[in-house]
């Protein structure tokens, strides 16, 4: 099967085991807190070394993801396709091309960046691709709460680039992301439910059922409404942003009743795809505000 890919066809296999959606969502916000650190503009060299290099690292993350979850992904619809559950891309090729990402990511971060930022990346390589895949998700309905901080590390590891360091407020914007993880995939789970169930994942719909899940989506969404209005609360922010925050979390609460109220696989679907574009929306706000509020 292998052998009738061409070589355009081949790369985008690759790619695809890179996970490019999530990886650019993860960059952005890796970007923002970049900006966030600095006063004024910080160094392009420094972006743009920071953002290959996480870039990369989370790149490699995701391809060794698709590695170890192969034969999972081979009994889910949405994943079948992958070259690693196809079995169009070898575990070898899997693993040698997530290990030149990573490798490379790490020296791009080490000597183009600074160490402090090279290591929090590599943590966050780990606690996604090993603690998160290889033993959370398998074993709790919880992985994706307990496992969330990894994913929710971007704009500390942006912070880092910039700052050297990794103050209270780069934390607050990982608290945001680590509170928005789980009603974004729980989300994704409940209309992707029967995809789960033939992988034998113990997902929260799976476990517990449809109505208890919605409900701690209702409930986590206005904690994520809470959460946002803290810049604004300790004047890292302005009314621009905290004006942002409302329309946006209120939105997300009203989406989350209506799926609970009324669930639908469709409404499932509208909630995952918003969430998607609360977070774009919501980090966009606290760099836009951040440029127009510099005494804040």
């Amino acid at each position: 099967m292998s052998q009738s890919l061409t070589p355009h066809s081949t790369l985008r296999q690759y790619l695809a085991l890179t996970k490019p959606k999530v990886t650019q969502l993860a960059v952005f916000c890796a970007v923002i807190g970049m900006f966030l650190a600095s006063p004024g503009l910080p160094d392009p060299g420094t972006v743009l070394a920071a953002t290959v290099g996480i870039w990369m690292l989370a790149a490699a993350a995701f391809a060794l993801n698709c590695l170890i979850e192969r034969e999972l992904d081979a009994r889910m619809l949405r994943t079948a396709r992958r070259g690693t559950a196809s079995g169009t891309i070898s575990s070898n090729q899997a693993l040698v091309f997530s290990m030149l990402l990573g490798s490379a990511g790490i020296l791009i971060l080490r000597y183009g960046v600074n160490p402090l930022t090279m290591w929090l990346t590599l943590a966050t390589f780990i606690g996604y691709a090993v603690v998160y895949t290889v033993i959370l998700k398998p074993l709790t309905p919880q992985n994706i709460v307990i496992g969330g901080l990894a994913g929710a590390m971007p704009p500390a590891l942006g912070w880092a680039a910039i700052a050297n360091q990794v103050p209270a407020q780069a934390w607050l914007l990982v608290l945001i992301i680590f509170i928005w993880t789980p009603p974004h995939f729980w989300s994704l789970a409940l209309y992707r439910r029967h995809d789960y169930k033939e992988a034998g994942l113990p997902m929260l719909p799976l476990t517990h059922g449809q109505h208890f899940t919605c409900l701690h989506i209702v409930l986590y969404s206005y904690v994520l409404l809470a959460a946002s209005v803290l810049p604004y609360i300790i004047l890292m922010n302005g009314l621009l942003y905290l004006s942002a925050a409302l329309a946006l979390g209120l939105r997300f609460i009203f989406l989350a009743h209506q799926l609970y109220k009324d669930y639908s696989d469709t409404l499932a679907r509208k909630l995952f795809r918003y969430s998607i574009v609360y977070l774009a929306l919501l980090f966009g706000a606290l760099l836009l505000d951040h440029w127009l509020n510099p005494l804040l």
